[in-house]
């Protein structure tokens, strides 16, 4: 709200003082939450409310990324916010497909997936989910649509802290003349009840 060039965030400063607290965290949120109280100390009254997202790369199996994101407004604990976990880039070997030569050979499916944290205080186990996900590999679809469905529905009733799911999925060698095929779906808890 001010102009005043003292009243503006330094983010070198901002960066150092956040890169210096990734040393060694065995729960993300305990990470997200020491970010978000460092960066309130740092900022003092500049911002209202403080958005962590912490990335790490082949975290997941088979996965290329998983993303925890937390906002947290001033004076709240992130650790009693809600989250969302992303799940980037699963790879699925998966027999889809109505035609024939689709019924022959797994194809590769890429997967994405935003799980929707409840509020408050929650231990979720992602490798546990994935892994039960993974085991998609093992079914024959015949539509994406439905394998999407299915991942979507199993991962949303994987455990009580997640309210959504959304996941969206391509087949990379579906058409010949297009990037890929997708289908992306929402499913939330209480419409799963």
């Amino acid at each position: 709200q001010s102009l005043n060039a003292k009243d503006s965030i330094h983010y070198g400063h901002l960066t150092k003082a956040i890169s210096t607290l990734s040393v060694s965290y065995t729960d993300v949120r305990a990470l997200v939450h020491e970010d978000t109280q460092k960066m309130f100390a740092l900022v003092g009254e500049n911002v209202d409310v403080v958005r962590v997202v912490i990335g790490l790369p082949r975290q997941i199996s088979l996965a290329n990324n998983f993303e925890v994101e937390v906002i947290t407004p001033r004076g709240q604990n992130s650790l009693q916010q809600a989250a969302r976990v992303s799940v980037k880039d699963l790879v699925i070997p998966v027999l889809i497909g109505i035609n024939p030569p689709e019924r022959l050979a797994k194809q590769k499916v890429i997967t994405n997936i935003m799980f929707y944290e409840k509020s408050g205080m929650h231990q979720v186990d992602y490798p546990a989910i994935i892994n039960q996900i993974s085991e998609a590999q093992n079914t024959a679809y015949l539509t994406l649509e439905k394998f999407v469905l299915h991942i979507a529905c199993s991962s949303c009733l994987a455990s009580d802290a997640i309210e959504a799911v959304t996941a969206r999925s391509q087949r990379p060698s579906a058409l010949s003349f297009a990037h890929s095929y997708g289908v992306e779906m929402t499913r939330s808890r209480d419409a799963l009840r």
